[in-house]
């Protein structure tokens, strides 16, 4: 079995990975307690695959492999990237290798989502807008973005929680509305103009 990954590096706006590598036997993994409730890192050789918080859809949903309790250096600086931000800092995404397994267009959507700084928020449709530029297509379907967006694997560090509806709906997060509003107002977003949907729409 094979599996597209996304390998990052400092920017994060590179063209997405075109290599396809082979499934590892399982992913190291580890918890971590965090403020939002107990988290869920992965790894494997090329970087960390996914970060999820308890309860979220879609968990471990991108591996094609069992995870296995165990320490590397991908979870180690992964930690210490959570322990920074969720002491109130803006810690840098060049201090780590994020491997998420995608498609191509997933990948496009997901390196857009780390250029979103700290403390600030995007619309759907701002993602969809840049995704269409980078792929060089007139437009993008709203639903394949939101779907993007929502099937994100690592949570938090990708920060697909900075992403809201045109509408000002905090809307679509896998890992939970309350979640979203806790993390958004942590990174000191003024969320005042922004509602809960009655229903989730998360994709």
């Amino acid at each position: 079995m094979v599996a597209r990954t996304m390998t990052s590096d400092a920017s994060l706006s590179s063209a997405p990975a075109q290599a396809v590598r082979r499934a590892p036997a399982s992913y190291r993994s580890c918890s971590y307690a965090s403020p939002v409730g107990m988290l869920t890192l992965a790894a494997a050789d090329d970087g960390l695959k996914g970060l999820w918080i308890e309860g979220q859809k879609y968990f471990a949903g991108t591996l094609d492999a069992p995870l296995e309790e165990g320490m590397d250096a991908h979870l180690e600086r992964a930690c210490t990237w959570l322990d920074a931000y969720f002491a109130g800092n803006a810690p840098a995404l060049d201090a780590l290798t994020l491997a998420p397994i995608g498609s191509a267009f997933r990948q496009t959507v997901w390196r857009i989502l780390c250029e979103i700084p700290y403390g600030c928020v995007r619309t759907y449709g701002d993602v969809a807008k840049e995704a269409a530029a980078r792929l060089g297509k007139a437009r993008m379907s709203a639903q394949a973005t939101g779907g993007a967006v929502g099937h994100n694997p690592i949570s938090i560090i990708i920060p697909c929680h900075r992403v809201v509806g045109a509408d000002g709906s905090l809307t679509g997060y896998a890992g939970g509305i309350s979640k979203k509003l806790a993390l958004l107002q942590a990174e000191g977003v003024d969320v005042s103009a922004f509602h809960v949907p009655q229903r989730s729409t998360a994709p």
